[in-house]
């Protein structure tokens, strides 16, 4: 059982409209992970909670997807749109197998489930986190956040000093269960028949096999959105429009 409660979570709520549930990734927290995806809210009702340890949640005694799963399976509700980016994808994947009848739509973007790539690239980008993660009480919170972007394919710059809010997204990341360890219970997703919509950044094979997997085992829609390489969010207009396209269509 988790220690932190769903209702304890930082949440912001914007617009008025259905509901989508925003799930953001390490290191970055909610503000600015989805802060272009606020102009969404005049048409929808945006629940962008903090994950454990980021913003004013309550922190866990380890980030661990399958924990936080539970959590945000909860604040679905009666029933809402999901969408996950990254490590946040891995967290919606789950939650959504947990509660698929409150999951209007599932929407992924570069998910850390690294197992689902199936290929030598992903069996490397695994071994190469997990040397990081072996080592990371040697290295110092910036310099770990630059080899793991480095990993992923970030776009974001790492300074040489780490503001406060990015070196507690930096330790929270060094602390937490590796996103790839997840087993995504594919065939559970596909029976429950959800909307799913899988998302890449175009700047990594491994990223786009797993996108290509989720596309093809749960029958959904796939896009890539190339400018921006892993934070597929910052692409702004270009993902939004293609959100509410893929949520219009339902």
């Amino acid at each position: 059982m988790s220690s932190v409660s769903a209702d304890q979570l930082e949440v912001t709520r914007l617009g008025e409209g259905p509901p989508i549930v925003f799930v953001h990734g390490s290191i970055a927290g909610a503000e600015l992970t989805w802060r272009r995806q606020h102009v969404l809210a005049e048409r929808w009702t945006l629940i962008i909670p903090s994950r454990p340890g980021f913003g004013a949640s309550p922190a866990l005694p380890r980030n661990d997807f399958e924990v936080e799963a539970e959590l945000f399976a909860e604040l679905l509700g009666d029933g809402a749109h999901l969408v996950g980016h990254s490590y946040g994808a891995v967290i919606a994947l789950l939650a959504a197998a947990k509660r698929p009848e409150a999951v209007l739509s599932l929407t992924v973007s570069e998910p850390g489930s690294l197992k689902l790539a199936g290929t030598p690239e992903g069996e490397q980008m695994i071994a190469n986190g997990n040397r990081l993660f072996a080592a990371r009480e040697a290295i110092a919170p910036a310099d770990f956040l630059r080899f793991f972007r480095s990993g992923t394919g970030s776009s974001r710059v790492t300074p040489e000093e780490l503001p406060e809010e990015l070196l507690r997204g930096a330790e929270l990341a060094m602390a937490e269960r590796p996103s790839w360890e997840a087993d995504i219970p594919l065939d559970e997703l596909a029976a429950a028949d959800l909307p799913v919509l899988a998302i890449s950044g175009g700047h990594s094979p491994v990223f786009e096999a797993v996108c290509d997997t989720i596309a093809e085992r749960l029958d959904g829609q796939r896009v890539k959105i190339e400018g921006k390489g892993h934070n597929v969010t910052e692409t702004g207009t270009a993902y939004n429009e293609r959100l509410e396209r893929f949520l219009d269509g339902l």
